[in-house]
């Protein structure tokens, strides 16, 4: 049977402030709008989302739009680069994204490594996927913990793929069980 998996990359949030607790941007909020007008026809019955506001915010138009609660997954977190809470930049983030995908197993103090990320948030998908059978979920995410879950499936989804996706995004994973069939694009 067949199971779709709509992972919905967050809209644009503040460059600063608590991970965790960074919201949308007004452009974020008209994103998180159009996510849910492009998905309105998709027959979605579940909205997931990361612990994270900004994610949170972005699937909450959909929610509603289906009239459903949405399930917050706490190991659906972006990847943990450090033990502070604040955002990293850019500059500092990039060249810790390429280390991160050359060396899986590589990790600041205080921080975990896409291996220990990817694990993490396979297993939330994998229940997911055993749970919702034959349904079509979204998932409110983050750029990096996506192309991490999708790399799982498929090595494809790699740092190349990461750069290249947007704020917001759209990608519909169909599942055979828990074998991916295949991913479209839908933003």
């Amino acid at each position: 049977m067949r199971t779709f998996i709509y992972m919905l990359r967050h809209g644009d949030s503040p460059k600063k402030g608590n991970e965790r607790k960074r919201g949308l941007t007004e452009k974020g909020k008209l994103d998180a709008q159009r996510i849910s007008d492009v998905l309105k026809d998709e027959g979605i019955n579940t909205v997931i989302s990361s612990p994270y506001t900004r994610s949170i915010l972005t699937v909450e138009p959909l929610a509603k739009q289906i009239g459903q609660e949405i399930l917050v997954f706490e190991d659906l977190k972006e990847r943990i680069f450090s033990a502070e809470d604040e955002r990293i930049s850019d500059n500092d983030l990039y060249p810790l994204l390429e280390k991160s995908y050359l060396e899986p197993n590589f990790a600041l103090d205080g921080g975990e490594t896409n291996t220990d990320c990817q694990n993490r948030a396979v297993k939330v998908l994998e229940e997911i996927l055993n749970t919702y059978i034959g349904k079509k979920v979204g998932i409110g995410t983050h750029g990096l913990v996506m192309t991490l879950m999708m790399g799982y499936y498929d090595l494809n989804y790699d740092l190349t793929f990461l750069h290249s996706s947007s704020k917001p995004d759209i990608y519909r994973m169909e599942f055979n069980g828990q074998e991916l069939v295949e991913v479209k694009r839908l933003r």
